[in-house]
């Protein structure tokens, strides 16, 4: 089914940076701009900064890509089929979206000049359900299968589909990130487990976290290498070193109800996320050279959940889609000197 891109749709901020959101006690903030979603409890959801400038998300309730112009304020629409469920999107140097259909068992390639979508089918039926993406930077894209227990990598060249199946059932593979050399490293959502994947043997490699009841969600990595996570089941930001082993943990600031669930990693190896939990959410900022919370945001719209975050260099800005149907911005306080 071709994609129908709808006239584009302006519409005014929501709020912005109130008087009395940022918590006491904190040393820097963060500002946060919110824009409504045209379309009605779509849940906007994994926003993507493309090369162009462009927002991209989707709408895993209605089954949509969409673009929204930070300059201009407005929204476009691409319908994809019917039933597809999009669940995250990243977007290529070329400009073309890979999506993937969470509800339907495949990854989709859309091209926006011409609102083509081609499908990759998942090779295996019990992984019917393709969850968040990530490119390598070599010609592949990888992935994670929550329900279906596996993490994938599509060659981008050919469409081949690779899986490599979870050794335990219900680990539900989750966030995944990239290193700089083309590793994958991913959380285990059903256990407290993060785990990488050689990409030359697509050997499996897991680490388990210091608690056993934790259930760590979205992960990131740090300039020097070091794996970041949030365990939203106990409530703590974690650590861990591939260098050297090394594990540690920092209760969140809202305690074992902060339910952290987006997180993402700036230039500063600052890390940032959103404490789902508290109502309104919250934005936090960490800094590992200090090892203390600095910077502690209420959401203008309150969020209700926010589930993934975008770090988006040039800008020095976090973008992201919040269940109470807004697109949101937060703008960085300065810092340190960035790493290279």
């Amino acid at each position: 089914m071709p994609s129908l891109a709808r006239p584009g749709i302006v519409l005014g901020l929501t709020a912005g940076l109130l008087l009395g959101l940022a918590a006491p006690g904190y040393s820097q903030q963060a500002t946060v701009d919110e824009w409504d979603v045209p379309w009605p409890d779509s849940r906007p959801r994994d926003p993507y900064v493309a090369p162009d400038g462009r927002v991209w998300f989707v709408g895993q309730r209605a089954d949509y890509a969409a673009t929204f112009d930070p300059t201009t304020r407005q929204f476009e629409r691409h319908d994809l089929p019917e039933g597809t469920g999009p669940h995250n999107l990243i977007v290529a140097p070329d400009g073309e979206v890979w999506f993937s259909g969470n509800r339907a068992a495949y990854i989709g390639r859309l091209d926006p000049a011409t609102g083509r979508i081609t499908r990759i089918p998942m090779p295996n039926e019990t992984a019917h359900d393709p969850h968040t993406l990530v490119f390598d930077g070599s010609g592949h894209v990888w992935f994670t299968v929550q329900q279906g227990n596996f993490v994938g990598r599509v060659t981008i060249a050919s469409g081949k589909v690779d899986l490599v199946p979870m050794p335990r059932r219900f680990s539900r593979p989750y966030g995944i990130v990239m290193t700089r050399d083309g590793r994958p490293w991913f959380t285990e959502f059903g256990r407290n487990v993060v785990a990488t994947v050689d990409p030359e043997t697509l050997t499996l490699h897991e680490v388990e976290t210091p608690h056993p009841g934790s259930r760590v969600r979205r992960i990131g990595l740090a300039s020097d290498g070091s794996v970041w996570y949030v365990d939203y089941q106990l409530g703590y930001l974690g650590r861990y070193d591939p260098a050297t082993g090394d594990k540690k943990e920092w209760a969140a600031p809202s305690g074992a109800g902060s339910r952290p669930y987006g997180m993402a990693v700036d230039d500063l190896d600052r890390i940032w996320f959103v404490e789902t939990g508290p109502q309104p959410n919250r934005l936090i900022g960490f800094d590992p050279a200090t090892e203390t919370f600095f910077s502690n945001t209420a959401i203008p719209s309150g969020g209700r959940t926010v589930r993934h975050i975008f770090f988006h260099r040039p800008t020095r800005s976090l973008w992201f889609g919040t269940d109470a149907n807004t697109l949101a911005r937060a703008n960085l306080p300065p810092g340190r000197t960035a790493t290279p």
